[in-house]
C-alpha cells in the first residue's frame, strides 16, 4: 500500500580531517576542538532508516544555512500520496526560516529550542505539571527574537541524579534538567516528548554509516573526490537497506552490514557443472542455507518498475 504519512529526521555529523584537504574548515567540533572538518547533512526516513537526502559541506557551515537549500530538495521528493509530513530535528535546526518553510509546506515539526537567556528565564518561571514518574511538562506560547510570530513550545523537566548528557538537555538548573521543543503538532506534552525521542534513530543511522560504511574516512585531498565518496557511501547504505527490506526474510531485515556480510555474503561455496548445469554448492555446515535460498527466491520474484 502507498504511504500517506512520512516522518523525517534531520541531523548533521562532523567528519574530522587530519590533513590539508580542500575546503575543510574549523567549525563546531565537540570531540576534536580546533580541528578542521567537513559536515554531513542528512535527512533520514524514520520508518525505514533509509537516507532520504544528504549533502556534504565545509566544517564551518551551519545547519540552518544548509537547510535553506536542502529542504526544498527534500520536499520535492515526497510522493503526492503523502499527506502528513512530520519533521524532527535537534537544536542546530532551531531557526525561524526553517520553521516558516515547514509551515509553508504544511508539515508538522518538533525541533529542540536553543536555550537563550531570555528563553531560560521564561522556562524557569513556568508552572509544571507532572506527566509521568520523574517527568514534568509545561505548555506555553513564546515569540523568539527575529521570528515572525509566537509559536507553541513544550518544556520538559526531569529530575537528574547525575550529570546529564548533551543529548538529554542543553540546560540544567538545580536538580532538574530541561529540554524545550518548539512544535505545531497537536500532541499532549508527554506524547510530543516521546515522539521527539524517536529521533534517536537518526543518530543510529549516522553511527552505522560510520562503523559499517566508513563514512568518517576522507579518502582524498580533493574536494570533489570526497563529495563523490560521501554520496557513494550514502548510496551503498541505502542499497543494503533496500536489499534487506525487499530481498531477505523479515527476521534479517534489521541486521547490520558486518553481520549480514558474515552470514550471507562472505560464505565459502563452490561452483560446479555436473552434466553441464551450473550448481552452487555450499558447505553442509553452513547454518543459514534456508535463508540464503529464500533470499534468492525473493530476488527472482522482484520486479523493478
Amino acid at each position: 500500500p502507498r504511504r500517506t504519512t512520512l516522518t523525517l529526521d534531520l541531523d548533521t555529523s562532523v567528519l574530522t580531517v587530519y590533513g590539508r584537504q580542500e575546503r575543510a574548515a574549523v567549525g563546531y567540533n565537540p570531540k576534536k576542538r580546533g580541528r578542521r572538518s567537513y559536515l554531513a547533512w542528512l535527512c533520514a526516513d524514520a520508518d525505514t532508516g533509509e537516507v532520504w537526502h544528504a549533502s556534504y559541506h565545509p566544517g564551518n557551515t551551519h545547519a540552518a544555512t544548509i537547510s535553506a537549500a536542502q529542504l526544498p530538495r527534500v520536499f520535492a521528493k515526497i510522493p503526492p500520496a503523502v499527506r502528513d509530513v512530520r519533521v524532527r530535528a535537534d537544536a542546530a535546526f532551531y531557526n525561524g526560516a526553517i520553521i516558516e518553510f515547514l509551515e509553508g509546506r504544511g508539515a508538522r515539526y518538533a525541533i529542540v529550542a536553543q536555550l537563550t537567556q531570555r528563553l531560560k528565564a521564561k522556562v524557569a518561571g513556568l508552572r509544571y505539571t507532572r506527566v509521568s514518574p520523574g517527568v514534568w511538562a509545561a505548555d506555553f506560547r513564546y515569540h523568539p527574537t527575529g521570528w515572525s510570530a509566537p509559536r507553541r513550545f513544550i518544556a520538559i523537566r526531569r529530575r537528574v541524579k547525575e550529570e546529564p548528557s548533551y543529548q538529554l538537555t542543553l540546560w540544567r538548573m538545580g536538580n532538574y534538567a530541561y529540554q524545550v521543543i518548539v512544535t505545531n503538532l497537536p500532541l499532549r506534552p508527554l506524547n510530543l516528548w516521546r515522539f521527539y525521542n524517536g529521533r534517536a534513530g537518526a543518530e543510529l543511522v549516522i553511527r552505522e554509516m560510520k562503523e559499517g560504511y566508513a563514512l568518517g574516512n576522507i579518502p582524498s585531498g580533493v574536494w570533489s573526490a570526497n563529495v563523490a565518496y560521501f554520496h557513494l557511501v550514502v548510496f551503498a547504505y541505502n542499497l543494503l537497506h533496500w536489499f534487506q527490506r525487499l530481498c531477505v526474510p523479515p527476521q534479517w531485515s534489521r541486521l547490520t552490514l558486518p553481520t549480514l556480510r558474515q552470514r550471507l555474503l562472505l560464505i565459502p561455496a563452490e561452483l560446479v557443472r555436473p552434466h553441464g548445469r551450473a550448481i552452487l554448492r555450499m558447505p553442509h555446515s553452513y547454518p543459514h542455507q534456508e535463508i540464503f535460498q529464500e533470499s534468492l527466491r525473493r530476488i527472482a520474484r522482484f520486479n523493478v518498475r
